[in-house]
């Protein structure tokens, strides 16, 4: 049983019990003659509880469905909570999200509408969504598709990142190469497949091995790990697209759809 329904039970359980408790509660006790007042009292006690148990058990067993409006209820007012608290990072992190210096950049550069993905180099699902980012770009000429570098799947994606981080600066206008071939190349991606890649693309390696000892790049992480938690982003990958937060390789179609609602709603010239 999910955590959320439990909760939903305990939670009916309490709000019964209470209004049960307050029913007995208001109940006129008969006195006993001659007894002592501490033990009725105790024997009352356990008596009511009895009584709500009964009451509370007997009404969800009637009512089943109870549990599953209660859930529905939970994780809609979960979600709403979540929705309004990314919105307000959004708006309070707009720059960081959209614009910041160490994520890469693939599509058009000076697009109005930007998309944000939060990607990990080893995650199979980044993988199976590469295609919707070639497939948008291309359709797209107005789409700015932000690639931010959020390693979360063990040493090795650090460390392929990390290449990443120090190809980009040395190469800027040989990234998106880098990008595609280290994402949907075949095995785990290390910092020796990621090194391998960059230097086939020509890159120098002693300049991108002292390149990879830059500690901004620690820094960008720590700011996207950071952001990433004020977005309620624990897995990859997930997208910002306007003033939305989208979790999953939920397909082109759904992308789109997001993409034409933000452009939509833009009211400025770069959104």
């Amino acid at each position: 049983m999910s955590k959320t329904i439990t909760l939903g039970i305990a939670g009916i359980a309490v709000a019964f019990a209470m209004l049960a408790s307050g029913y007995l509660a208001g109940r006129h006790q008969p006195a006993v003659a001659g007894g002592d007042p501490q033990v009725i009292a105790a024997n009352q006690g356990t008596t009511n509880r009895l009584a709500v148990e009964e009451i509370v058990r007997d009404y969800l067993l009637k009512n089943p469905e109870i549990l599953l409006e209660v859930q529905q209820a939970l994780q809609d007012r979960q979600e709403e909570q979540q929705r309004v608290a990314s919105l307000d990072t959004i708006n309070q992190a707009r720059e960081n999200i959209f614009r910041a210096d160490h994520d890469g950049v693939v599509g058009n550069p000076d697009g109005k509408i930007t998309i944000v993905e939060f990607y990990d180099y080893n995650c199979g699902f980044c993988k199976r969504a590469q295609e919707d980012m070639v497939e948008l770009t291309n359709s797209n000429p107005d789409l700015r598709f932000v690639l931010k570098e959020f390693p979360i799947l063990g040493p090795d994606s650090q460390k392929a990142h990390v290449v990443s981080m120090a190809f980009r600066k040395l190469m800027p206008d040989k990234f998106r190469a880098f990008h595609d071939k280290l994402l949907v190349g075949s095995g785990r991606a290390t910092e020796d497949t990621a090194i391998r890649i960059a230097v086939s693309l020509g890159a120098d390696e002693a300049a991108l091995r002292e390149g990879m000892k830059d500690p901004a790049i620690g820094r960008a992480f720590e700011e996207t790990y950071e952001l990433a938690n004020r977005l309620a982003i624990t897995g990859t990958p997930s997208y910002v697209v306007g003033n939305e937060v989208v979790f999953g390789a939920l397909g082109k179609d759904v992308l789109s759809e997001k993409i034409a609602a933000a452009t939509a709603a833009c009211t400025g010239s770069v959104c």
